[in-house]
């Protein structure tokens, strides 16, 4: 549910036939030829008057499509305002009000699906950069050393806990100091930020962006408790009945790699893109030889990626900064059903990653020695729509080929990891092995627990699994305070 616009006097000085003229701003980014040979981030950000240039193209909608469009619900349109105003500062305060990690999702966020969509100049022509100017504040906040927090509530004295710190957890977090509780947050891992920094490659968000966002949510007094694996170093039901936790939240994400139960997967060189990827960013390996590679190498290699979301996106553009000969996605569908961002597929394009539409693997090809050699693919064609609106791929009969690869990495999704739902007595679960939850207050089957995120939906977004985690804040205060919350 969105909140109403901000009734603000207007700071933009153009009249509206005059901002719709304006073209869109293009935000500075590394040549292709050079990034796709370092980790560093693709995107470099608007600079202050390229920010105020693509404000004044908001026409201040009554009913702003952006604002109901985005699963956090930022008041869009006040953010802009505060911009041209020049109050910067104020502007990730506004941000920081529905959002608790601006400089995130002004990265990450699938904006064509989302905020982006909802506004009005996207009819005849390009949407204002809404991500780039969240960014920007935030980046601004950051860069300044200041600190735009909202206000929060008076202590209630009621203490919550929070299982996982991946973008569910940070978002319900967020919004849990800020109504008053204390927030204490568990994470499996050494490092803070779940799939933000074991998933997201650094050419597309900064560990550094990721640490600064949980060090405000620290000085907003979150604390953050690292290598506590709940549901083997310690259960949830030990958490509320012997530590004096109100409330649980549970938010682990679904990180158990699917693969695609074909011959020959066990050959070394197959790679879960779920494991590839938290070698190269959690291990860093992408930081070799300053730290060891901890990865099947691909320097010198032909590596296909299986798949077509942004996981697969990026995880072959990891595998061609990390050396390899070439680097292909080979995706049962065409360009037009793929779910990853456009602007991450031209991205990958542009550094010269090979697309290989309508092919499908059937089986992985090795040596002797049990390294992987070749894959042998079959091509599709589009058949009927599926259950979520793309048609179907179909074999067409007689068109395997072979081709050449040493490394393959599959990126066709992931399932739930079972450790909590197994070691929590009367968690109720779906058939798949994800959390039961009720899709309007989050709560789960077990009194004063929810769940939220990947580990009720499946594999999503960023900003969705955000979205769950306000919704998860809303019903958790809720329950606190002695209001009613449906339960499941």
């Amino acid at each position: 549910m969105s909140n109403p616009p901000t009734k603000v006097p207007s700071h933009n000085p153009l009249p509206n036939k005059e901002r719709v003229k304006l073209p869109r701003q293009r935000v500075p980014e590394q040549e292709p030829q050079v990034r796709a040979h370092n980790f560093q981030e693709v995107n470099l950000g608007f600079p202050e008057e390229q920010a105020r240039q693509e404000s004044l193209r908001c026409i201040e909608c009554s009913k702003p499509g952006c604002i109901e469009k985005c699963p956090v619900s930022v008041d869009i349109r006040a953010v802009i305002d505060l911009i041209l105003a020049g109050d910067y500062l104020g502007a990730a305060s506004k941000v920081r009000e529905d959002n608790a990690l601006p400089a995130i999702t002004g990265r990450v966020c699938p904006v064509d699906d989302q905020c982006e969509s909802g506004c009005v100049l996207g009819k005849k022509g390009e949407p204002v950069g809404i991500a780039y100017l969240e960014r920007f504040v935030a980046d601004w906040e950051r860069e300044t050393g200041q600190f735009g927090s909202p206000v929060s509530a008076p202590a209630t004295g009621k203490k919550v806990g929070l299982v996982g710190s991946g973008p569910a957890s940070l978002a319900c977090a967020g919004d849990l100091i800020q109504m008053g509780h204390q927030v204490h947050v568990f994470e499996a891992l050494h490092e803070l930020g779940g799939v933000l920094v074991y998933g997201i490659p650094e050419f597309r968000l900064p560990k550094e962006i990721v640490r600064h966002e949980i060090h405000v949510l620290q000085r907003r007094g979150v604390v953050f408790e690292t290598n506590v694996v709940v549901g083997k170093t310690v259960t949830i039901d030990e958490l509320m009945q012997d530590e004096g936790f109100d409330a649980m939240f549970i938010a682990t994400g679904a990180g158990l790699p699917r693969f695609l139960k074909v011959p020959g997967e066990h050959f070394n060189g197959v790679y879960s893109a779920n494991e590839f990827l938290t070698r190269v960013n959690l291990m860093r390996a992408y930081r070799f030889p300053e730290f060891d590679e901890p990865l099947y190498p691909c320097t010198d290699r032909d590596v296909i990626v299986v798949g077509g979301g942004n996981t697969a996106m990026d995880s072959v553009r990891s595998a061609l900064r990390l050396g390899a000969r070439s680097a292909s996605i080979f995706y049962r569908r065409t360009l037009v059903e793929m779910p990853a961002r456009k602007e991450e597929v031209h991205h990958a394009k542009d550094e010269g990653v090979h697309f290989e539409m309508l092919v499908n693997p059937v089986e992985f090809l090795g040596d002797e020695k049990g390294n992987l050699t070749a894959v042998k693919c079959i091509r599709q064609e589009l058949g009927e729509p599926d259950d979520s609106g793309r048609r179907s791929p179909v074999p067409v009969n007689g068109s395997e080929f072979v081709t050449p690869c040493s490394v393959a990495i599959i990126a066709a999704g992931t399932s739930a990891n079972p450790l909590i739902q197994s070691t929590t007595p009367g968690l109720a679960t779906t058939k798949r092995g994800y959390i039961s939850a009720n899709e309007e207050t989050l709560a789960t089957s077990k009194p004063g627990v929810f769940a939220g995120g990947d580990i009720v939906t499946g594999g999503a977004t960023v900003i969705l699994a955000m979205g769950a985690g306000r919704k998860a804040a809303k019903s958790i205060n809720a329950y606190l305070t002695g209001l009613v919350v449906v339960p499941n």
